[in-house]
């Protein structure tokens, strides 16, 4: 018996829909990562981008447990003395709720240049609208 290793263009890719509405934020994190990553699949090699497409709507009204909303805090630098900036959980919740379900998801990829392939099939929208109607998600349960 010989092991199969998937090739670019064997892949056969899907596209899930995902609803992030009272959905814990890691939970939720766990399940697209995996699907990105194509752990699911039978053909699934480490090396290569298995995974499927996701759209994940209504990333606003996602759920933090405890007081993560307070305490959790993003940190990033703007490369000059002194340009470090922070805010909690809560602030960027309000400025942009997609990137905390990003930020999310890609602490469970891998890093390089296969993690970051992975992370441009995920589409995540703040609103229950989407441009990828004519994709005909399935809808997966978390």
């Amino acid at each position: 018996m010989r092991t199969i290793f998937a090739k670019k263009g064997d892949i056969e890719r899907k596209w899930y829909l995902v609803d992030a509405k009272d959905a814990v934020l890691g939970r939720l994190a766990v399940k697209i990562a995996d699907c990105l990553r194509g752990k699911k699949k039978p053909v699934f090699t480490p090396n290569a981008d298995t995974g499927d497409f996701v759209v994940v709507v209504n990333a606003e009204k996602v759920k933090l447990t405890g007081k993560k909303l307070d305490n959790k805090v993003y940190y990033r630098h703007s490369n000059y003395p002194g340009g470090l900036k922070a805010e909690t959980a809560r602030e960027r919740l309000k400025r942009c709720p997609e990137e905390i379900v990003k930020d999310a998801v890609w602490g469970m990829l891998p890093k390089g240049r296969l993690g970051r392939a992975m992370l441009k099939k995920l589409k995540v929208y703040k609103g229950s609208e989407h441009p990828h109607e004519a994709q005909k998600p399935e809808i997966m349960t978390i």
